[in-house]
């Protein structure tokens, strides 16, 4: 009934309507009327691609700041002026629009008039002036502090004449925060700037902090300036942490440190961890001090601690193991002499926590008057810093002993079901050949020979070992006799070391225990210096052998080089005395399977009556290889148990790896550069095309799945049940034979292609 009557008055309205056209009006259009007044035209926007508000990666945004555009020293009123760039569509370096937000923080460098820790300090002009680390920027002068507070800022103002042009000023009472009103112009300045809600073009935040190249100059001048405080440079970081990728030449950025989510510069760090923040090591709820000479020594000796680290820092620094000697300094010390010349309390008890210096508790009961008492001590001598530290001393001890093979004989069937090969080494010691008589046993840790053969393409079978302690040399010379079924034949044998002596702390050898049985060395165990040697039976001379896939450079695309810029030596890593991939072989092959570590753990959130962590099995996951490339990535992954002490690298409850100090996907930092992971039939560029899983040489399964399956993310079901869609044979599934199809994987992940690994795993910032 409404809708009946709803269309009886819109045809009475069209009614009506008609009527009123026809009335008086032929029903055609009428004559144009003027033209209106012209507007005001608008301002001409910016050309297209001539600017941006968004960026793909934190090194896309570039902020640059010069002396003459900042004022943050003296009585005249603060000001600022820089520029930013970003990358557009193309890839051009074009001014970034839209900042809204940015924190400047602004250090000082003055000379210690006190006889109290270092000769410079650090000193935040904020934090002098009791307002906090940095002063915020934003166009309406106020800004929200972490706390959820509004505080003052600084007033931004983007120039409308000069994209990408900003400017700040304090319109607020008295001077900004930032500016030291009685500091000196003619000291080093150090200025940063962090920029905040900065989107890609997907309109996702940018995950790494935005931070401009830190700024070191003399206000009185106006000339860039260089800091006498930086003894350790961001490369010598990067070498464990890696290198952000994206920036500049020039422009070295660390790529994992993880606290505060990186912070990227060693120059950034101490814009907060300066005297300012600094604290005693006693303080029972912190259990560090916060300035950064001591707190890097800390943090960095982590592990090593034990029950010495309390509160704060035993939660966040007692897992951390360092990779190399705690006593190679510079391995991070690797900038100005300063760490040995300037001696003071505060930077070494960030290291000997348990040494008191009110007391003279652990330090001969010598209670140093002040700092300047410390360098009567250790000013020079054998108790200066990189004298007591036996800095440089595993490098001199490894070139002085010398162990090579001279000749090798071989005989089939000494007894019904052994062979005989005797192996004849140089010994030298200092570049002299150690005297008639002399023995090993004493002097080492480990002392094996290993012998294996090599098949034509390359393949290691095998592992006999023997012992040379007892042997004594004659001439020079050690002459070693090992007994195996070996059914050699006329093939290539491989001899490696696995041999380690102890020295004092100048590097010369020393019988590892007293009389009393102590230990009484003091490098540690120092690998000897021996090369693989491979020898072809059938010739005397032993010319003509096939020689590992891992002593063949151009099949081995894992990088020793980049272990040891690390761990310094491989033969502190493990072991202690295989310094060379070619020399792991010996165990670690994929001929000889199983795993001393078959099972993985990870670190729950209990702890026993002790205190110590528990932990508890992942439950579906084991391996049973123990080829190279699967033990080195399942224990920088994580995929590791507690059967041997506590992981430095572990997986937390979360099943995040915890104790890696590198980007978990970034390849590059083990692998070569430019050298493909795969080969052009898709197998691994070394050749390997099966992996032993048994021990025994009869069951294998596929080298490709299984590398990727030994990370930790690709370790699951899911990813298992992929690696067999694609023609793997897998854990739990091995077959018994090494003739293995080659797995597709390369189809989509080789080099170079859409989901390729050199993509996927570029790595980057943490």
């Amino acid at each position: 009934m409404k809708k009946y009557n709803g269309s009886l008055l819109a045809m009475a309205l069209i009614s009506v309507i008609g009527l009123t056209a026809c009335d008086g009006d032929d029903g055609k259009d009428g004559a144009p009327g003027d033209p209106g007044t012209p507007g005001t035209p608008g301002t001409p926007g910016l050309p297209a691609g001539s600017f941006t508000n968004t960026v793909n990666s934190a090194a896309d945004f570039v902020l640059t700041l010069a002396p003459a555009d900042i004022v943050v020293v003296g009585t005249e009123d603060f000001s600022l002026k820089f520029t930013v760039t970003g990358k557009n569509s193309k890839g051009e370096a074009v001014p970034f629009v839209g900042l809204d937000k940015v924190a400047l923080y602004v250090t000082n460098q003055t000379v210690n008039t006190t006889d109290t820790g270092a000769p410079m300090l650090w000193a935040n002009n904020a934090l002098t002036n009791e307002f906090g680390s940095s002063m915020y920027c934003t166009p309406t002068g106020k800004a929200t502090a972490r706390g959820g507070a509004e505080v003052d800022a600084c007033t931004l103002v983007e120039d409308a004449e000069n994209p990408g042009t900003y400017t700040g000023s304090w319109v607020h009472d008295g001077n900004a925060p930032v500016v030291l009103a009685a500091g000196d112009p003619n000291t080093l300045y150090r200025v940063m700037i962090r920029s905040y809600n900065v989107v890609d073009s997907q309109g996702e935040g940018i995950s790494d902090k935005l931070l401009s190249t830190p700024l070191d100059f003399n206000p009185s001048t106006g000339e860039l300036a260089v800091s006498t405080k930086d003894i350790v440079s961001n490369a010598a970081c990067i070498k464990c942490h890696t290198q952000m990728d994206g920036y500049g030449e020039g422009d070295v950025r660390i790529a994992n440190i993880g606290a505060h989510h990186n912070y990227q510069k060693v120059e950034n760090c101490i814009t907060c961890h300066n005297p300012a923040y600094a604290g005693g090591q006693d303080d029972p709820e912190k259990g560090f001090n916060a300035n950064f000479n001591a707190m890097i020594h800390t943090i960095h000796k982590g592990h090593h601690f034990g029950d010495e680290l309390v509160g704060e820092a035993k939660e966040e620094f007692g897992e951390i193991g360092f990779p190399s000697e705690l006593n190679e300094c510079t391995t991070c010390h690797d900038g100005a002499s300063g760490w040995n010349d300037n001696v003071y309390a505060e930077a070494c008890q960030g290291c000997h926590m348990d040494v008191d210096f009110t007391t003279g508790e652990n330090h001969l009961g010598i209670v140093p008057g002040s700092d300047a008492a410390c360098s009567g001590c250790h000013g020079a001598g054998s108790l200066s810093p990189i004298q007591a530290h036996n800095v440089g001393i595993r490098a001199m001890a490894t070139d002085s002993i010398e162990i090579a093979v001279s000749s090798v004989s071989y005989t089939e069937n000494v007894s019904p079901i052994e062979d005989e090969i005797v192996v004849t080494f140089d010994v030298t010691v200092d570049g002299a050949p150690v005297a008639d008589g002399f023995e090993f046993t004493e002097f080492t840790k480990y002392d094996e020979m290993k012998t294996g053969w090599v098949d034509t393409d390359g393949t290691y079978y095998g592992s006999a070992s023997v012992n040379l302690n007892g042997t004594a040399a004659a001439g020079g010379k050690l002459v070693v006799t090992q007994t195996a079924e070996y059914n050699l034949g006329g093939k290539s044998i491989a001899i490696t070391p696995r041999f380690s002596v102890c020295t004092d702390s100048k590097g010369m050898m020393v019988a590892c225990l007293d009389g009393s049985g102590e230990a009484q060395y003091d490098i540690g165990y120092v690998a000897v210096t021996m090369d693989a040697a491979y020898w072809n039976l059938a010739n005397a001379d032993g010319s003509g052998a096939t020689i590992a896939r891992q002593s063949d450079p151009l099949r081995m695309t894992a990088d020793e080089a980049k272990c040891n810029t690390c761990h310094t030596s491989l033969g502190i890593a493990k072991h202690y005395g295989n310094e060379r991939f070619d020399q792991c072989v010996g165990c670690h092959n994929n001929t000889w399977g199983g795993s001393y570590h078959v099972g993985v753990e990870y670190k729950s959130d209990e702890v026993d009556a002790d205190g110590n962590p528990i932990f508890k099995p992942v439950e579906g996951l084991t391996y049973h290889t123990r080829d190279l490339f699967a033990v080195a990535h399942r224990f920088h992954t994580g995929l590791w148990d507690d059967n041997r002490g506590f992981p430095a690298i572990h997986l937390n409850s979360d099943m995040e790896t915890l104790g890696f100090p590198a980007v978990e996907t970034q390849c590059s930092a083990c692998h070569k550069d430019g050298v493909n992971l795969f080969a052009a039939d898709g197998g691994l560029t070394s050749g390997k095309r099966a992996i032993a899983v048994d021990g025994g040489a009869t069951m294998f399964i596929s080298p490709v799945a299984e590398a990727c399956r030994t990370c930790h993310a690709h370790s699951g079901p899911a990813a298992l049940a992929h690696f067999k869609s694609n023609g793997a044979i897998v854990e739990g599934e091995a077959v018994a034979t090494s003739a293995l199809p080659v797995e597709s994987c390369s189809t989509c992940h080789g080099e170079g292609k859409t989901y390729g690994i050199d993509k996927m795993h570029a790595g980057g910032a943490h």
